[in-house]
């Protein structure tokens, strides 16, 4: 599968930060334990862990509020993000961090959540979920989806929500609006994907095994067992790109050209776009794994973290009755042929 020109390369070149943060990353990641699964949860929670100074630094120009909730019996724990000043009252982004559903918390995606309510000027739910192996698949799902529902029961509209996560989040993003569409309850306006793992099966071959600076294929089977515990990897809510998808709301998706996870974004994309759902896919060259939390080091970070918040506002937004307004993101024919530019240097280096 080549990368289509309904996507768009967002950038032409890497930047020399860029560059520099993905040599980083493989040298503070080196190599999973396969094999080991308690080794694999010691690891991830250590190298995915926020460093205390970090914490006081990304909470600058923001208040953080802990939340600790019961709603129709089910335990509610996370974190409001509000920017300081005026903020919209009537919209919330609601943030689900990745982490292979066995690491990170609210605090270690600050980098990304705080931006957001910074750029977006309204406030940020950011979920505490339960992480496996503790809490094995449905756990994750069950808490995302009595988030939204209470999140709508304290007045928030449903389409003026927008659901955003990264890695495991991504595909948690959208396996919530699954569970939410099974049960007639009424989705959020749009859903952001970075770099989402929207299948747990790792059946096919990924085309960046040797190019991803954090994750290599066998890494995939470790971190989905950990969380499945015995489930099908191919049931929907664990592998979102084995379900109809027919009906979910407008879907933004945000890649590395060189990560693993390249092929779930560009499978993701093309089902979304058979399914009618209005998707826009936008591929960084270069970048490691999760790129917009190096929002303050690398410049692609904040780019990455503007055109979210573009997205979320289009969708927001009314669509008059010629159209303007549209969030099915006709591209321009030169972000089309830049594309296509892109997507012939990966398919020959594959040759």
């Amino acid at each position: 599968m080549s990368i289509g020109t309904d996507s768009v390369l967002a950038n032409p070149k890497t930047s020399l930060r860029g560059r520099i943060a993905s040599g980083m990353v493989r040298l503070i990641v080196k190599g999973w334990a396969n094999g080991d699964p308690p080794a694999v949860v010691r690891k991830a929670r250590r190298v995915f862990g926020l460093p205390n100074f970090a914490v006081g630094l990304y909470s600058l120009g923001v208040t953080i509020e802990t939340v600790e909730a019961q709603a129709g019996g089910h335990r509610i724990k996370g974190e409001w993000i509000r920017p300081l000043g005026s903020v919209s009252p009537e919209h919330v982004i609601f943030y689900l961090h990745g982490g292979g559903y066995v690491s990170c918390t609210p605090q270690t995606h600050r980098p990304i959540t705080t931006a957001l309510a910074r750029l977006a000027r309204c406030p940020v739910f950011s979920l505490d979920y339960r992480l496996a192996p503790e809490h094995p698949f449905p756990a994750a799902v069950d808490d995302a989806t009595a988030a939204f529902r209470w999140l709508v029961a304290s007045g928030v509209p449903a389409n003026k929500i927008a659901v955003a996560g990264d890695s495991a989040g991504g595909g948690l993003v959208l396996a919530m609006m699954l569970r939410l569409r099974s049960s007639g309850h009424a989705l959020p306006g749009c859903g952001v994907c970075l770099a989402p793992w929207v299948d747990l099966t790792a059946a096919d071959a990924y085309r960046n095994s040797g190019s991803c600076s954090m994750f290599q294929p066998a890494d995939v089977a470790s971190f989905a067992g950990l969380y499945l515990n015995g489930a099908a990897a191919n049931t929907p809510e664990a592998s979102p790109l084995f379900a109809d998808l027919r009906g979910l709301p407008p879907l933004l998706i945000q890649v590395s050209s060189t990560e693993l996870l390249l092929d779930d974004a560009l499978r993701l994309h093309e089902k979304a776009r058979r399914c009618g759902v209005a998707c826009t896919l936008k591929v960084y060259p270069g970048l490691p794994h999760v790129w917009q939390l190096l929002t303050p080091l690398i410049p692609e970070g904040k780019l990455a973290l503007m055109e979210i918040v573009s997205f979320i506002e289009r969708t927001w937004k009314p669509t008059d009755s010629a159209g303007t307004a549209s969030i099915n993101a006709i591209e321009t024919t030169e972000e089309q042929l830049q594309t296509a530019k892109i997507a012939g240097r990966l398919d020959k280096s594959r040759e």
